[in-house]
């Protein structure tokens, strides 16, 4: 089987209009009508009452006054659409042209930030989800306390804003990511490579260093929210994204909104094992997946391969652009690292296939370049170790998007959060400011 390629994350934007899932009425647990409404404005970018009569199922009637209500207090507009001005065609009906409903989109605005091994990044976005600015600072790529942590996510934010002539007080919510096990509803982190200690209520530490509700969540599942709300994910009810960077991380949606497990670190597609007793990974355990896959794995294999130590090279990504790049030579040695690789992937994937049964598993990541790791073999191989039966096999996309998708899923965290704040109970704008 061959993976179907598509585009980056701002190709992917640009062909689809609004942010956020597309899908509708299929949630296990229904929305207020009022988020309801407003997600679904949000997610066309532009709408009419008339088409969520018909898309919704709803009445007419319901739909007017609670649209009415969110026109009221700030959250959507009337907008209207002239025909084009070189028409020949004469206009019917009364001549008005369609009402249409948007977001206002700078009554809000949120920042989403990936906190990473070698580089922090940051996109700011109003409350339609467009981006307006993004930044970056680097990072050394060791082991920190929580308090270096968070000292270096508000360095990030001061730069993020500073080039738009903003201050943290305009900023309403806040997404972060970083890899490890995070408890998503605490904000406890107990285990993370970026850590030399476990994180306790994190995310209230970086609240209380933004001063804005701040919502923490493990990096695969901010690239996975990347897909349900501004890639190839908006349309699929069902599919799972699986990451390889320094790490290989997992995110699961179902029924259109991402699974986190009963404690909010479930998932851990890196640390499931592969081999008894085989290779040590950084969690210090033995077998995980990522000890033969992700960036540190290769590398360690690379500097044997191309004799080199480890530890003079400047990044482990110098080591495996070398190692690729003997690969395209031809040199053995090479290849048969990534063809090893490839071959527990493909073990790796076929798991996530025979557990969850996704409608598609979106390959994503930096190490994507690495077409070795997703070759037809590769492939093949997947599928050959998966009781398929009668049915098709499941779809492998490789998204080779760019490397602000992870601050992007962020954004996707802090516009959720944000939105269910507002409308998901009883609060107004003017209650909830």
């Amino acid at each position: 089987m061959t993976p179907h390629l598509v585009g980056a994350i701002t190709s992917d934007a640009e062909e689809q209009a609004g942010c956020g899932p597309v899908l509708a009425n299929i949630a296990p647990t229904p929305r207020p009508l009022r988020q309801t409404l407003f997600d679904y404005a949000r997610a066309h970018g532009k709408t009419t009452r008339a088409d969520m009569v018909r898309a919704l199922g709803l009445s007419a009637a319901s739909i007017s006054a609670v649209t009415a209500e969110l026109i009221a207090e700030g959250f959507l507009r009337e907008t209207t659409t002239p025909p084009p001005l070189d028409t020949d065609q004469p206009r019917t009906g009364r001549g008005r042209p369609p009402v249409e409903l948007e977001v206002v989109a700078e009554a809000y605005h949120v920042v989403g930030m990936k906190l990473g091994d070698q580089r922090h990044t940051a996109v700011l976005s109003d409350f339609a989800g467009r981006r307006i600015a993004e930044a970056d600072v680097p990072t050394r790529p060791n082991r920190k306390s929580p308090a270096i942590l968070v000292a270096e996510a508000r360095a990030l934010m001061d730069k993020l804003l500073s080039s738009q002539g903003m201050q943290v007080r305009d900023i309403d919510s806040i997404g972060v990511g970083m890899a490890g096990m995070v408890e998503h509803a605490t904000g406890n982190v107990p285990w993370s490579p970026m850590l030399d200690s476990p994180g306790t209520a994190l995310s209230t530490q970086f609240q209380d260093a933004f001063g804005v509700p701040t919502y923490l969540d493990n990096d695969a599942n901010l690239l996975t929210l990347a897909e349900l709300w501004f890639g190839g994910g908006r349309r699929k009810s069902d599919f799972a994204v699986v990451t390889i960077e320094h790490g290989v991380g997992m995110g699961l949606v179902l029924f259109n909104q991402l699974y986190r497990g009963a404690r909010g670190v479930g998932l851990e597609l890196g640390h499931t094992k592969v081999q008894l007793d085989g290779a040590l990974c950084r969690c210090g355990k033995r077998g995980c997946l990522e000890a033969y896959v992700a960036d540190y794995a290769l590398a360690r294999e690379a500097a044997t391969a191309l004799d080199q130590h480890a530890s003079l090279s400047e990044s482990p990504l110098a080591l495996l652009e070398d190692l690729f790049a003997e690969a395209r030579r031809g040199n053995e040695a090479a290849l048969s690292i990534f063809r090893r690789a490839g071959r527990y992937l493909a073990l790796g994937l076929s798991n996530v296939v025979q557990m969850f049964d996704p409608e598609v598993v979106i390959l994503s990541g930096g190490r994507m370049q690495y077409d070795y790791l997703y070759a037809r073999e590769v492939m093949a191989e997947m599928q050959a170790m998966t009781l398929i039966g009668a049915r098709a096999p499941a779809r492998v996309e490789i998204h080779a998007w760019g490397d602000l998708v992870w601050a992007q899923g962020a954004v996707a965290l802090a516009l959720g959060a944000l939105t269910e704040n507002l409308l998901g109970g009883t609060a107004t704008r003017g209650s909830a400011a």
